[in-house]
């Protein structure tokens, strides 16, 4: 079993792996010098110059349907893992990115960006609970999760991870915790890795900037 540690070493490894990607992408290295139209000007998001095709997954949503990849396209994707009984990240987070998703609330609902909260709890998160749980912070929030294997492998095709926390002893075996990654993914409109947001060190995101990034993108014809 893997233990905090363990999840420590993976996640600096899964950074590590990512930023040297990134910096391949940004630089030339190995993917590729393909043309193609300038990327905007952007505070938030970090985009690769390549996006990664995703290998299949499918997630069930809130309302029962399955979440596919087709499910996705035509929007910019924010996907972000949590569980509802997170103490304070994952409100954090929401409550910010409901700040952004305001503000891109005029955009026509075809090409408006999304964000997607993916439960990695899936032994207390039913599909009603997460469905309840993101639209309380703003109503057009995707909610999903799947069986453990499933969300790992989703996790994974985006440099994500998460990882069960057992109790402290004395504390009942259902009061755990998850660790999961801070950092959201950012897929483009045809359901590609394209690119990340990365939390501060103090797990604040700057609404203001992911709400201009986000309305820039959906603008562009990237």
């Amino acid at each position: 079993m893997f233990n905090r540690t363990t999840l420590l070493v993976l996640v600096a490894a899964l950074a590590a792996g990512l930023g040297l990607w990134a910096a391949q992408a940004w630089f030339g290295g190995g993917l590729g010098n393909q043309a193609g139209p300038p990327a905007p000007a952007l505070q938030a998001v970090k985009l690769f110059e390549q996006p990664r095709e995703l290998p299949a997954f499918s997630l069930q949503q809130s309302d029962g349907t399955p979440l596919v990849p087709g499910e996705l396209q035509g929007h910019w994707t924010l996907v972000f893992l949590g569980f509802t009984h997170c103490p304070d990240v994952c409100p954090t987070t929401l409550a910010q990115l409901a700040q952004a998703q305001k503000q891109w609330a005029a955009l026509p609902e075809a090409t408006r960006p999304r964000v997607l909260f993916v439960s990695v709890d899936p032994e207390r998160d039913s599909p009603d609970r997460i469905g309840e749980y993101a639209h309380a912070f703003h109503k057009d929030t995707l909610a999903a999760t799947a069986d453990i294997p499933a969300l790992e492998t989703f996790a994974r095709s985006l440099s994500l991870v998460f990882m069960k926390v057992p109790a402290p002893e004395g504390v009942p075996a259902n009061q755990y915790s998850v660790d999961h990654s801070a950092a959201m993914a950012v897929l483009d409109p045809q359901a590609r890795m394209a690119g990340v947001i990365q939390q501060t060190h103090q797990g604040a995101l700057d609404p203001q900037a992911i709400a201009a990034d986000l309305l820039a993108l959906a603008n562009s014809n990237r």
